[in-house]
């Protein structure tokens, strides 16, 4: 047997961890002195405490430090969450990196104020703002999601805009002249730019962001205004790397007469109103399909497998993200019934839309 500063000498971990562990019930001691409370460990658990000491140095929970102790056994249990926890460090990083990119900006911007100009195509700017404006959020207690994000690279400008229960994204290529920045445009000079890029003659759209406004001209007329002041939320951590589970093909005019023209699967109510629940889920084929309520309580469908797609996203929602679309046909990406729905368009991989799932 080994006394507690024995195996804390051994394993790497203090005395104190060892008290934590054991009462977390990770690292529990072989015996403990009944007069005394003094612990003692036996020779085989100086691994399962190196184990714990390795991975509380790289900041895994709590939690899955137990799951890694209670399968060490079994390292392809182990090895599933030894992997999960690096691509959780590794998005950590990243999200970093990007976060003190903007506060360099910051610095930057407040030290030396620059103008940034950028020359866009009229029509692709216009189609820009329809692609993203029915995300617009409405609730006055979020002020930051009532306007759209300008957010310039070096070769365009991303336009986002979220309402917390779905996002859309579009990008419009052009000329960049001056550092990349954020702007978060208010809804009615979002309007007001849609509307100036819907007239005749000017092929091109001249936006300028200079301290805190964004100024648009096309064809001589101007429009301009002050920027909300809030920092828009990070939509580049939904956006994700993942491969989706399916990736399927719509007719949009097809699918949208299956939404709108059946009843909803489900009606919830949410914060006093009634959300109508589209589900949708796979056919036979492996094509889309919309589910009724008959088919969701058809009991071979309740045997389906753990991994069955049923997905179910705001109805309304839906057909809002198929008609910003504008196409005949979209890309629908389905990866089970807690992840998103990303409706993409398939000749532009920079417009897309993602709706949040309802838990059915």
């Amino acid at each position: 047997m080994r006394s507690i500063g024995e195996l804390a000498r051994a394993s790497g971990l203090t005395v104190s961890a060892l008290r934590f562990y054991d009462r977390s019930g990770v690292l529990v001691p072989a015996l403990v002195d009944p007069v005394t409370g003094y612990r003692w460990y036996a020779d085989d658990q100086v691994l399962p405490a190196r184990l714990v000491a390795g991975l509380r140095r790289v900041g895994m929970p709590l939690a899955e430090i137990a799951a890694a102790v209670r399968h060490r056994a079994e390292p392809a249990v182990v090895g599933r969450l030894l992997d999960a926890h690096l691509r959780r460090l590794e998005d950590g990083l990243t999200d970093a990196r990007r976060e003190l990119s903007r506060v360099r900006a910051l610095i930057d911007h407040e030290e030396h104020p620059m103008t940034t100009r950028l020359v866009l195509s009229r029509a692709d700017l216009a189609a820009a703002i329809d692609a993203v404006r029915f995300a617009v959020g409405t609730d006055p207690e979020l002020p930051v999601l009532s306007g759209v994000l300008f957010d310039v690279a070096a070769d365009g400008v991303r336009l986002v805009a979220t309402d917390r229960h779905r996002m859309a994204v579009a990008r419009v290529p052009g000329a960049v002249d001056g550092p990349t920045r954020r702007l978060l445009a208010p809804v009615d000079l979002i309007d007001a730019v849609r509307e100036l890029s819907g007239v005749d003659g000017g092929a091109d759209a001249h936006l300028r962001l200079d301290g805190d406004g964004l100024t648009v001209t096309v064809a001589g007329r101007e429009v301009g205004g002050a920027a909300l002041p809030d920092e828009f939320p990070d939509y580049q951590r939904l956006l994700g790397t993942r491969v989706p589970a399916y990736r399927i093909t719509v007719d949009v005019p097809a699918l949208r007469a299956q939404v709108a023209g059946r009843p909803p699967a489900r009606v919830l109510r949410h914060e006093g109103v009634d959300v109508p629940v589209t589900v949708l889920g796979l056919d036979d084929a492996g094509g889309l399909r919309v589910l009724d309520d008959a088919a969701l309580a058809d009991a071979a469908l309740a045997d389906a497998a753990p991994d069955a797609v049923r997905l179910g996203v705001n109805g309304r929602y839906l057909l809002d993200a198929l008609d910003a679309g504008d196409r005949g046909q979209l890309l629908l990406e389905l990866d089970g019934p807690i992840a998103p729905l990303a409706v993409r368009r398939p000749d532009d991989a920079d417009a897309y839309s993602i709706l949040m799932p309802i838990r059915l």
